[in-house]
C-alpha cells in the first residue's frame, strides 16, 4: 500500500468518513430509525466498490456456478474471491479510461439486441427478465459497456505484445503430423506470486499450494477449491479451462498432462506467475482431413466516384455485361475497365477461393451461379460487380487449415498468459484500501 501520495491519502480520508451512507426514515410521529443503504468496502485508486455492487456480483456468480453444477464455497470465501475480481476489473477500467478507450452507445445497443435475439426475446421482454432477476436495465447496460471496454483494452495489449514465429507453428505442426492431435479438457488452480517476488513470498505461496494439493489428493472437490482460492482467470468457473489443443497449452503444462490419466491431478507446476495445479478431466483425438469447396471465378468492379456517381457506375457495368454476353472477351474488358486493380491485371481472375473469403453480398451471388454463368450486376460495400463462375472443386487443404488453426491456438495461449501476467502486475501496482464489514 502506497500512502506517500498526498492526493491518494486525502481521498482515502474522505472515503472513510463517507463510507457509511445513511438516511433517516420516520417510523411514526415520535420516532426515527437509522437505515443503512450502502457501504463502501474498497477503494481502488480513485474509485470505490460498494457493498451493494459486491452483493449483486456475488448473486451473478452464484447463478453461474449453480448452472455449471459447481458446489458453492462458503459465502465468506466467495465474497473475498469475487471482490478481488472486481478490484482487478476496476484497475483495468481506469487504465482503459486513461488510454481513451470508449464504446459508443450504438455498439452497446447492438450487443444487447444480439443477446436478446439469442434468447428469442424482444427488448421489452428482456428488460422484464432482468427486473425479475433483480437487475435494472441501466445496471445491465453498464456491465455490458464495461465488459466491452475491457475486451478492447485486452485486444490493444495483445496486438502490441503477442508475436508468433514461423518456427513455433512448424514445431506444433510437426507434432500433429506425428499423430499427436489430442485435445484435453482441463481444470486449473493457480496460487500466484507477485512480479519480482521475494523468497519469502515464493515460499509462502509454495506452502499454500502444497497444502491445497494435499487436500485435493485426499478427495477435496477440485471445482469448489478453484472457486474458493485460485488466482487464475477461470477461478469463478470452477477452474474449468474447457477443451484445449496442444498448441494452446504452455510446454510446461503439456509435459505434465501427457503423463496423466483422465481424472488425474498434477504435481505443483512452477511458472513465473506462481504455482499451478492441473486436473485432466477428459481427452479426445481428432485426425480427420479438412476438405473445402472452392470456386474459381473472375469479376469486374466499377467503383462509384464523384465523376461516376452510383447510378452511372451501375449503368456502365450493365453495358459491359451486355457486351460480354454478346461475345466480347471478359478478360480484356476486365483488364481495361475493372477498378479492382489487383485482379484486373489477371483479367479479373480471383483464383481458387474457399468459403468466407469474400464479403457476404459477393459470396451470396457467387453461390447462385452455375459453371460459366455471369451474375446480374449487384452492389457490395466496394461498388458494383459482375462475377463469372469458372469452376468448382473439392480441395484437401488439411495442411493449410492445420497451420492456420495452430497459429490461432498459439496466439490464444500466448494472449491468455500475457493478459494474466499483465493483470496481476497492474493489480500489484494499484492502490487498494479495504473497508470490509466485520
Amino acid at each position: 500500500m502506497n500512502l506517500s501520495n498526498p492526493l491518494r491519502f486525502g481521498f482515502r480520508y474522505l472515503v472513510i468518513n463517507l463510507s457509511l451512507i445513511f438516511i433517516l426514515l420516520p417510523l411514526n410521529s415520535h420516532a426515527k430509525q437509522v437505515v443503512e443503504l450502502d457501504r463502501i468496502i474498497a477503494v481502488v485508486d480513485d474509485q470505490v466498490i460498494t457493498r451493494l455492487e459486491l452483493q449483486r456480483r456475488i448473486k451473478v456468480v452464484e447463478s453461474q456456478l449453480k448452472e455449471n453444477k459447481v458446489k458453492l464455497p462458503p459465502n465468506s470465501v466467495l465474497k473475498k474471491q469475487v471482490l478481488e475480481r472486481m478490484i482487478v476489473e476496476q484497475v483495468m477500467l481506469q487504465t482503459a479510461k486513461r488510454r481513451g478507450i470508449r464504446v459508443s452507445d450504438e455498439s452497446i445497443n447492438r450487443y444487447i439486441s444480439s443477446i436478446a435475439q439469442e434468447k428469442k426475446l424482444s427488448l421489452d421482454q428482456f428488460r422484464k427478465v432482468l427486473q425479475k432477476d433483480g437487475f435494472t436495465f441501466a445496471e445491465f447496460r453498464t456491465s455490458i459497456r464495461d465488459s466491452m471496454i475491457l475486451e478492447r483494452l485486452k485486444q490493444q495489449f495483445v496486438e502490441k505484445e503477442v508475436k508468433i514465429s514461423r518456427q513455433e507453428v512448424d514445431t506444433y505442426l510437426s507434432k500433429s503430423r506425428q499423430g499427436k492431435q489430442t485435445e484435453y479438457k482441463l481444470a486449473h488452480i493457480l496460487i500466484g506470486v507477485p512480479e519480482a517476488a521475494t523468497p519469502d513470498q515464493i515460499d509462502k505461496a509454495q506452502k499454500k499450494a502444497a497444502g491445497i494439493l494435499q487436500k485435493l489428493n485426499k478427495g477435496a472437490d477440485f471445482a469448489q477449491t478453484a472457486t474458493a482460492i485460485s488466482d487464475g482467470q477461470q477461478a469463478l468457473k470452477g477452474g474449468s479451462m474447457g477443451w484445449l489443443k496442444a498448441a494452446q497449452l504452455p510446454a510446461l503444462y503439456l509435459d505434465v498432462i501427457e503423463k496423466l490419466k483422465p481424472g488425474g491431478i498434477s504435481e505443483l507446476i512452477r511458472s513465473p506467475g506462481g504455482f499451478h495445479i492441473l486436473k485432466l478431466v477428459k481427452t479426445r483425438s481428432k485426425g480427420n482431413r479438412h476438405i473445402v469447396k472452392q470456386t474459381l471465378s473472375r469479376h469486374i468492379l466499377i467503383k462509384p466516384t464523384t465523376i461516376t456517381p452510383d447510378e452511372k457506375a451501375r449503368i456502365k457495368l450493365q453495358k459491359l455485361r451486355q457486351r460480354i454476353l454478346a461475345g466480347e472477351d471478359f478478360t480484356k474488358l476486365a483488364r481495361k475497365h475493372s477498378d479492382d486493380k489487383g485482379s484486373a491485371t489477371q483479367g479479373g481472375s480471383l483464383g481458387w477461393t474457399g468459403p468466407g473469403v469474400f464479403v457476404p453480398e459477393f459470396e451470396k451471388q457467387l453461390n447462385k451461379l452455375k459453371q460459366g454463368e455471369i451474375s446480374p450486376v449487384f452492389r457490395s460495400p466496394f461498388g458494383w460487380h459482375i462475377i463469372q463462375l469458372m469452376s468448382r472443386r473439392k480441395h484437401d487443404d488439411t495442411e493449410e487449415y492445420q497451420r492456420l488453426q495452430i497459429k490461432k491456438q498459439i496466439h490464444q495461449r500466448k494472449a491468455n498468459e500475457a493478459i494474466e501476467n499483465w493483470m496481476r502486475r497492474m493489480r500489484d501496482e494499484a492502490y487498494v484500501e479495504y473497508l470490509l464489514d466485520n
